[in-house]
This record gives C-alpha cells, structure tokens and sequence, in this order.
C-alpha cells in the first residue's frame, strides 16, 4: 500500500500539498473528500483523521493530520533532503514550539 493523500482542491492547504507532491515527483494516491457535501464528517473519513480535517496523509498504518507537516513527511519519501530546513528552524528558534527564541545563559 502506497501514500495516499485526502484532499479537497478547494482547500488552499491542500492544493499546496497537492502541488508540493506532483512538482517533487512524488507518487500517491489521490482520494478526494468533498467538504461541501460534508464527506470529511463521515464516519468512513473519520477513521483516517479523528479531527476530521483536510488534508490527512496516509502511509500504510501510518496516518498524518497535521496539515503543516504534510510536505515533510510527504518529501521524506523522496529524500531526506527535506531535513536541512529544519535544523535552519531549530538555529533561529530553538527547540521551542511557541516561535519565540530559546534564550541560552
């Protein structure tokens, strides 16, 4: 079982990612959730995401809800590469999630 990517294209977090994979060559499996019909509140959606948001990555048993990790995770697959960005983040912010500077004594 391959990548699978479950996108609406009227998202804008979506196309970015769906546009992320394709520009990078990298393969997956489109399903598409309709959120004007309200597919994303299905109960056969809310199996691969518990909060029911778009876009949701799927990797075997591995599944992904965090839209903005998506493109990292989705790179990984290519190639590691992805990875020097984020040591550039970790030297400008630290280990902290609140985006403020970690200040050393």
């Amino acid at each position: 079982m391959g990548l699978e990517l479950y996108l609406d294209l009227l998202s804008q977090p979506c196309r970015a990612l769906y546009i992320f994979a394709r520009s990078n060559n990298i393969p997956f499996e489109f399903k598409r959730v309709d959120l004007m019909k309200g597919q994303h509140r299905l109960e056969e959606f809310r199996k691969v995401n518990l909060l029911m948001q778009v876009p949701a990555l799927k990797d075997g048993s591995f599944t992904l809800a965090e839209s903005s990790w998506a493109p990292a995770t989705t790179s990984s697959r290519r190639g590691p590469s992805w990875q020097r960005g984020a040591s550039g983040w970790k030297k400008q912010w630290g280990s902290s999630s609140s985006r403020k500077p970690i200040k050393r004594s």
